[in-house]
């Protein structure tokens, strides 16, 4: 069974009608929202598509019997020192101030000094014993429920790069991330919400919004975002007209619809488009349910930090309860961002510490500790763990050397990230670095293995889950991607 869709489009010599977009670019109704929901409510896409139910977010049959059937995507932008999070290295206090005992490759700003041990102490949690740095305590209450991967690497040290890389297993823009690949496979289990989310209350990683962008997969892949903080969680959703105006333009619109469908057959850039306004017509009741907070009991609210005197801590404590409602509404892949921070990395890349990394770090996880966390625990606690995908991460790690006087530098070669949830081995770790956490020497994973684990999980086989585009037949994992088996239980 292939989810492989192969589109062939006919482009008529000559078109003797406007076409939808065209209608829409010539109009003042462009994409009004008001327009939509009379057109709704009047039935004026009657006979022009499918049933909801049977829409290209409509749930789809897996491979295989999937472990689980949600993703929630913990993004640590900047790149988490490893080191200093999960994986210790007791040799670094041994030898710190000391140069490296072997050759090094080239780093991002070359500024490389001598050997800085981690300025915090670790302790060995739960009965795995899973050792967590004092920068997470909270996570470290939940290490029975983790597996922690340490033997990452990634092929690029550029945080663009290194953000589009992790997303979509290319380098660069115009690939299908890996929540809109989620979401083509075995569909949504809501038609009221779009099948990808991001919260979008933080900052956007280097590369900007196309890292959650669809590639040239359907439109209706591409993360939608939803920003659970504010009074208005969609952008661009306000009327621009009365009803009246746009309901005497939705019987010319209508009829046009009806025309150039016909004429075409079929096109699926114009089916994304109409599909897109029905999910949108849609979110406009059930954005608004979703976000609102109010049947939370406050010992929920507290569980996830809201109740915090750090408002980073509040704010992403807020994601993470509106992550744990949209899994709950069969959203099938949300991913969060980092919110605003006393770190020294910028917006983008909050964990880019380069300089004072105890200053930064430290803001940093008392904004992500508690919350995630709490979603963990909650998770377990409504049983929705075992059929939901928590994953922990940043794009790479960071050198066992400092740069300047109190910073690290980009670490490609080797860093760890942690999952929870549904066939996974729990409480349990996978891989190795060397003694000084610089290279992995143990059962070494790039992401588009990550990826092909994720679909795994998800009941789908990574070699065909395929998107026919340009002569090629792509999927997430590319052609060297393999499920990290020694994970899973």
């Amino acid at each position: 069974m292939c989810f492989d869709s192969r589109h062939h489009r006919d482009h008529p010599a000559q078109r003797p009608f406007q076409t939808r977009r065209e209608m829409l670019r010539n109009t003042s109704t462009g994409f009004g929202f008001l327009a939509l929901q009379a057109l709704m409510a009047d039935g004026a896409f009657a006979g022009l598509r499918q049933e909801a139910t049977d829409g290209p977010q409509a749930a789809k049959p897996p491979h295989f019997a999937p472990k689980v059937k949600n993703v929630i995507f913990c993004y640590m932008s900047g790149g988490l020192s490893h080191i200093d999070s999960f994986d210790p290295k007791p040799r670094l206090a041994a030898e710190a101030g000391e140069p490296m005992p072997f050759q090094t490759e080239r780093t991002m700003f070359n500024e490389d000094g001598n050997i800085l041990p981690s300025p915090w102490d670790f302790t060995n949690y739960g009965q795995s014993g899973i050792p967590v740095s004092a920068l997470f305590p909270h996570i470290g209450s939940v290490a029975d429920e983790l597996t922690v991967i340490r033997s990452m690497t990634a092929p690029f040290m550029e945080h663009a790069q290194a953000n589009f890389y992790f997303h979509a297993g290319m380098p660069f823009n115009g690939f299908p991330s890996m929540g809109a690949w989620v979401t083509y496979g075995p569909g949504s289990e809501n038609q009221n919400l779009p099948g990808f989310v991001v919260l979008g209350s933080g900052g956007i990683p280097l590369g900007g919004v196309n890292v959650y962008g669809n590639g040239f997969l359907p439109a209706i892949h591409q993360g939608s975002f939803i920003y659970p903080e504010n009074a208005e969680p969609l952008n661009n959703v306000q009327p621009q007209e009365t009803d009246l105006e746009q309901r005497k333009r939705l019987g010319l619109i209508a009829d046009l619809d009806q025309t150039f469908v016909n004429r075409i057959g079929g096109d699926p850039q114009v089916e994304a488009a109409i599909d897109n306004y029905e999910i949108a017509y849609r979110m406009q009741t059930a954005v608004p349910e979703l976000v609102d907070l109010s049947q939370e009991t406050e010992v929920t609210k507290r569980l996830y930090g809201m109740d915090s005197s750090n408002a980073s801590t509040a704010a992403y404590g807020r994601q993470c309860l509106v992550a744990r409602r949209l899994v709950e509404r069969g959203v099938r892949f949300v991913e969060l961002t980092m919110v605003g921070t006393d770190g020294m990395g910028q917006a983008a890349n909050p964990w880019d510490q380069h300089t004072k990394l105890v200053e930064g770090h430290t803001a940093n996880a008392l904004t992500v500790d508690q919350p995630v966390a709490g979603l963990v625990k909650d998770l377990k606690s409504r049983g929705l763990l075992d059929k939901t995908l928590v994953i922990f991460s940043g794009e790479f790690g960071r050198t066992p050397f400092v740069q300047g006087t109190n910073g690290r530098d980009h670490n490609p070669y080797g860093f760890s990230l942690w999952m929870a949830g549904g066939g996974l081995k729990k409480g349990f770790i996978y891989g190795q670095t060397d003694e000084y956490g610089y290279r992995v020497v143990e059962n070494s994973h790039t992401v588009r293995d990550l990826h092909a684990t994720v679909l795994t999980l998800l009941g789908l086989d990574y070699r065909n889950l395929t998107y026919r585009f340009g002569g090629r037949d792509f999927r997430l994992a590319d052609v060297d991607g393999h499920p990290i088996r020694g994970i899973l239980a």
